[in-house]
C-alpha cells in the first residue's frame, strides 16, 4: 500500500501489472480520440475491447482482421441501440466498463439508468469523482462533484465520499485525506453545507468511510497548503494534503475543475462512480490524454 499516487504515470503502471485484464464496453468508438485511446490500450496490453458500433468502420474492420484476442465487435442499428448492448455487456458479466465514444451523452446515459435492463440499483447515487495532476502540487489530487450532482444533499454527501474513498483504496492509498470545502472553516446554520459537513465528520469518526481521515469544513488552499492552515489555526490532520476534495456544489466543483485546467496546468481524468460499473463519458473538449487516463483510473477503480 501507499501513501500517494503522485502522477497518471504511475496509474498507468500500476494497470500494466493488473490482472486479468479489464474488458471495456465502448459505445460508437468513431471519434478520432476514442480510437486513439483504444489503439493505444492495445499496443501497450492495458485492457480488451467489445467495440460497439452503430455504423461501419474502417478503422474496427482492421483491428477486426488483425486477430487481435483483446478486441470484438457487435454492429448495432443506432446509437441508443448500441448504448443498450454496451449496457448490457456489462449487466451481463461480459464487460468491467462503460466508455462514451461518439454518442451523446444523455442517450448513454438513458440506457444506463433504465430501471429494468440499466446499471444503477435501487438506492444507489450516480456521482463524478475527477483525479487532476497539478504541477504545483505534490501528488494526484481527486474532488467531487464536477459533472452530475448540482447540489447534493447529505446523502449524496455520503456516497460521494463512500465511493471516492473506495477507489482510492484500490489505488493503493491507504488512508486518504479527504477535505470538506467550504469558503468557511465554521458550522454555520445560515449555509447548510456545514450542517451536512458536520453530520459527515461524525459519520467518519464512527468508521463510516474505514481507513481515511476527514476534515473541515476549510478552503482549497488550507486543504492543499499547509501554511496557510496554519495561519488560521486550523486543526486538522488533512492540512496540505488532501488526497480528495468534496465540494459543497457542482458550480464550485466545475469552476475548480476548469480554473486548474486553465491556470493551473493541470492534466485531468475522471469517471462516474455509483453504478455496477465505471462509466468513462469525456469531456467533448478532453484530449486523447485526458481520455486515457479517465479509461485507466475507471481499470484500476475495481481492482
Amino acid at each position: 500500500m501507499a501513501e500517494a499516487l503522485h502522477s497518471f504515470e504511475e496509474l498507468k503502471q500500476q494497470l500494466q501489472l493488473l490482472r486479468p485484464k479489464k474488458r471495456v464496453a465502448v459505445v460508437c468508438p468513431s471519434d478520432i480520440h476514442t480510437m486513439q485511446v483504444v489503439d493505444r490500450c492495445l499496443q501497450m496490453d492495458l485492457a480488451r475491447f467489445t467495440l460497439v458500433l452503430d455504423q461501419p468502420s474502417d478503422w474496427a474492420s482492421r483491428l477486426a482482421a488483425s486477430g487481435d484476442p483483446g478486441v470484438s465487435i457487435i454492429i448495432a442499428d443506432s446509437p441508443d441501440n448500441a448504448a443498450r448492448i454496451a449496457v448490457a455487456e456489462v449487466r451481463e458479466g461480459r464487460c468491467d466498463v462503460v466508455m462514451k465514444g461518439a454518442i451523446n451523452t444523455d442517450n448513454l446515459l438513458h440506457a444506463v439508468l433504465n430501471k429494468e435492463h440499466g446499471l444503477l440499483e435501487e438506492g444507489r447515487v450516480l456521482t463524478h469523482i475527477t483525479a487532476a495532476q497539478i504541477p504545483a502540487y505534490h501528488k494526484l489530487l481527486f474532488f467531487s462533484d464536477a459533472a452530475v450532482i448540482p447540489l447534493p444533499d447529505l446523502r449524496q454527501l455520503d456516497a460521494m465520499i463512500t465511493y471516492d474513498v473506495a477507489l482510492l483504496h484500490n489505488l493503493g492509498i491507504d488512508r486518504p485525506h479527504v477535505a470538506l470545502i467550504h469558503f468557511t472553516e465554521k458550522i454555520n446554520p445560515k449555509f447548510a453545507n456545514t450542517l451536512y459537513y458536520e453530520q459527515l465528520m461524525k459519520m467518519a469518526a464512527d468508521g463510516r468511510y474505514g481507513e481515511a481521515i476527514v476534515g473541515g469544513p476549510m478552503d482549497v488552499k488550507s486543504a492543499c497548503d499547509l501554511h496557510s492552515a496554519q495561519i488560521k489555526h486550523i486543526q486538522s490532520a488533512v492540512n496540505g494534503d488532501a488526497d480528495l476534495l468534496i465540494f459543497p456544489d457542482l458550480v464550485a466543483a466545475n469552476t475548480f475543475y476548469k480554473s486548474i485546467s486553465l491556470f493551473g496546468r493541470a492534466t485531468m481524468a475522471g469517471i462516474i462512480c455509483g453504478a455496477n460499473a465505471p462509466i468513462v463519458i469525456p469531456s467533448r473538449a478532453d484530449t486523447a490524454e485526458s481520455k486515457f487516463y479517465s479509461l485507466a483510473l475507471a481499470c484500476m477503480s475495481q481492482s
